[in-house]
Parts: C-alpha cells; sequence; structure tokens
C-alpha cells in the first residue's frame, strides 16, 4: 500500500513540474481539457435547469391530479384536429356526474376561463384581464396562495355573491399602492368587492394558468352574467384530485366509467372525451431532453479529443525527457507495472486540472446568467461528478499509450540513451 501510495505522490510533484517548467506548453495543453470539461458540462447544465424550470412549472398541475378534455396531452392535435373537434365539449353536467358517483375522487372542480375584460377603479383601468370562474373546490385543487385575503367563502359560493379575487399584477396595476381588500371595482357591468389577492407567481418558463393576470370569481357568480355554455367564447377545464399518487391509475378508470355512463356511450364506441395528467407532459419532455444531453455531448466530446491529443503529447515528451530515469529505475527492480502507474497517474492529474478549471468556468457561466436573465441555472453535484468522470476517463485514455511505452524500455537502452 505505502509504495502506491509513493508513486501517487512522485505522479503529483512530476505533473507540478510539468507546469512550473513548461508553464506555456502545459497550459496550452490543459486548455483543450478545459474547453472539452466546460463544453460538455455547461451544454448539460443547461439542459438540466431547462428541463427543471419545465417541469417544475408542469409540477403546479399536480401529479394527483387528472384533467379532462377533449383532446389528449400526449398527441399532435393537427394528426387528429377534426376527431376531436367533433367531440363534445366538457360541461357542468360531466363535473356533477362525476361529484355524485366517483368515489374515489377526493375533490373536484370545474372551471369557466372567459379573456379580455376590462376592470375599473375610480380612475384607474387595467385592459385584457381574464376570468377564471370555478366552482368550490378549485382553491385546495391548485394550493392558491395569497398575498392578502382570502378565498370565497362556502356562503359566498352557494349566495353567487359579487366577491372577487384579483391575481398579483391586476392588483398592482389597478390600486397602485393601496391596499384592495374591501375595496369595490366594476367589470361585466357590476360591482364586485375584492376579497383576495393572490401571491406572485412570477415568470416561469411555461405558465400553465398564469394567475398573476387573472381575476376569480365563483361559478355561481359567473352565470348571472356570462353564458358559461356557449363553448365559442368560454374555455373551460375538469379537474379531479385523486386521494394519493397510488389511486390515481383507479381514479382514471373510475373516471372513464362515469363519463362513459353519463354520455351513454355504448360498450363498442371509443371515448369522446381524453384523461390527462401532468405525467403526460413530463414523459414527452424526457424524450426532448435526452435528445438534447446526446446533442450537448457531440458538441464537448471534439474538444475533448483535442485535449486529449495534448496530454498524451505532454506525456510523451515527459517519457523522453526522463527515459534515463525509467532505465535506473528498472535497473534497480522497479516493475513494469509501477512505472505504468507513474505516468498514468500524472496523465490523469494533469487532465483533472484543466477539468477542474472547466468546471469553475461553468460555476462562473451559471451566475453570470442568473445575473442577466429571470432563469434558474445551476450547477448540480451530479454535473460535477460527471465533468471529473469526463477528465479521469480522458486522462486515462490520453496517459495509457506513454505510460505503456515507457513500462516497456529496456532498462539498459534507457540509460544509454
Amino acid at each position: 500500500m505505502k509504495i502506491y501510495l509513493r508513486i501517487l505522490l512522485e505522479s503529483i510533484v512530476q505533473a507540478k513540474n510539468q507546469l512550473v517548467n513548461n508553464k506555456l506548453r502545459t497550459i496550452l495543453s490543459l486548455l483543450g481539457i478545459s474547453i472539452g470539461i466546460f463544453s460538455i458540462v455547461i451544454v448539460k447544465t443547461a439542459v438540466d435547469s431547462l428541463e427543471y424550470n419545465i417541469k417544475n412549472s408542469f409540477s403546479k398541475l399536480g401529479t394527483d391530479i387528472i384533467y379532462i378534455d377533449k383532446m389528449p396531452w400526449n398527441e399532435d392535435p393537427q394528426n387528429n384536429y377534426w376527431k376531436y373537434k367533433r367531440r363534445p365539449d366538457i360541461t357542468i353536467d360531466d363535473f356533477n356526474a362525476i361529484s355524485k358517483k366517483v368515489k374515489s375522487a377526493k375533490k373536484s372542480a370545474f372551471t369557466v376561463f372567459v379573456a379580455g375584460k376590462t376592470l375599473k377603479y375610480k380612475s384607474s383601468s387595467v385592459e385584457g384581464a381574464y376570468i377564471i370562474a370555478p366552482t368550490w373546490d378549485f382553491g385546495d385543487l391548485m394550493k392558491l396562495k395569497f398575498d392578502a385575503g382570502r378565498y370565497f367563502t362556502r356562503r359566498e359560493y352557494r349566495g353567487a355573491n359579487n366577491k372577487v379575487i384579483l391575481g398579483n399584477t391586476i392588483a398592482k396595476e389597478l390600486f397602485l399602492t393601496l391596499n384592495p381588500i374591501g375595496k369595490y371595482i366594476k367589470f361585466l357591468g357590476q360591482k364586485f368587492q375584492v376579497i383576495g389577492v393572490l401571491e406572485r407567481e412570477g415568470d416561469n418558463l411555461v405558465n400553465v394558468m398564469p394567475f398573476d393576470n387573472a381575476i376569480l370569481i365563483n361559478y355561481n357568480t359567473a352565470r348571472k352574467y356570462i353564458n358559461v355554455r356557449d363553448t365559442r367564447r368560454t374555455g373551460r377545464m375538469l379537474s379531479v384530485q385523486a386521494y394519493s399518487d397510488d389511486e390515481v391509475e383507479k381514479l382514471k378508470d373510475d373516471l372513464t366509467m362515469a363519463l362513459r355512463k353519463e354520455r351513454r356511450l355504448k360498450p363498442r364506441e371509443e371515448n369522446d372525451f381524453a384523461i390527462n395528467e401532468s405525467s403526460l407532459f413530463t414523459k414527452m419532455l424526457d424524450k426532448v431532453f435526452g435528445t438534447m444531453n446526446i446533442a450537448g455531448f457531440f458538441i464537448g466530446i471534439f474538444a475533448l479529443i483535442v485535449g486529449m491529443v495534448s496530454i498524451a503529447n505532454i506525456m510523451f515528451v515527459s517519457v523522453k525527457e526522463r527515459t534515463k530515469i525509467i532505465g535506473i529505475k528498472k535497473a534497480i527492480g522497479a516493475r513494469r507495472l509501477i512505472i505504468l502507474l507513474e505516468f498514468l497517474i500524472e496523465a490523469v492529474f494533469l487532465s483533472l486540472m484543466g477539468g477542474v478549471v472547466g468546471l469553475v468556468l461553468v460555476y462562473l457561466a451559471t451566475i453570470l446568467i442568473n445575473n442577466m436573465v429571470d432563469f434558474e441555472m445551476f450547477l448540480s453535484l451530479s454535473n460535477i461528478v460527471y465533468g471529473v468522470t469526463w477528465s479521469i476517463g480522458v486522462g486515462i485514455l490520453a496517459g495509457l499509450l506513454p505510460a505503456y511505452k515507457a513500462s516497456k524500455m529496456n532498462p539498459v537502452d534507457a540509460i544509454r540513451k
């Protein structure tokens, strides 16, 4: 064990000597490794960060929530557009059937969306706000968080009271520095009292449901002023929550049976609705990001090959310069394995130094990107290990041939040279 530790220390000293005695040559050679590790890790870091940000946006849909729609989320609508277009729209009757008959549903909500409304408060106004008009359980399903105020009470929902909840951006544009809670705004030709302001969502890569620019009134209130059955002017969503992630599959089966019965579909008729969940998006994204990682690998591999050749050249020069020392070591009994390991470890150490520089550059790049754009980019531990592993692999490949050449030397010939 001591001899291997001694070999390791000697190899590190020799690598240090390479840097001290041949600064320009060594630095230029290690530059190839640094660029290669930077290229291969920065692409993987960017892809992982992009995947995290997008999946985090979709996570707001909930892993235990099923969404019923005309069209499936895991298929390009262009492929069967007219087939899905002819399907009946999701209605409040579907929601009522599920609420009454599906016992595996913990909560369910039917939501109507209406776009492009103007809000007024005294002399202030905001245009282009869209209305979300959900049934009672929507707040719990979407896990709504409030900057101020509260959600609708059961009494307000049943009584169809003119109460409204504002998105954070809408509230700031309409009231500026004033406290909106308790004040009345006007839209749909009616006065509504503000009872809550949602917590700011911020900018996401994918805004599944941008609450910052929305206003919420309850479904019963919306029915008084909006034709909620007009599918041309309103959007709709039916969401159903399972009791746990483990019961999602059972819920999907129960929903299918309940909706087929509600729509009176015959046994041989296919479903005229789609059962969707957020995992359909993430599965599609996994394929996309897998392809991007492969592309990033090939971008960096060419730079790594250049770096590997550079380190191999350094090691061949090192072997040539130390030929006489190698001969003396072999003459006094040093085994081939010892000589081979000495040069191999030296090559790996040099490669690791270049890899560390590459990783530092990646870290600095992530800080720069985070400060310049509203995008969370991070260098994960797995990507650090990924970069270090590549550095070690390149060092082994670069040093293998020079180390083998050194270990094969004849001691007599080596001493004479």
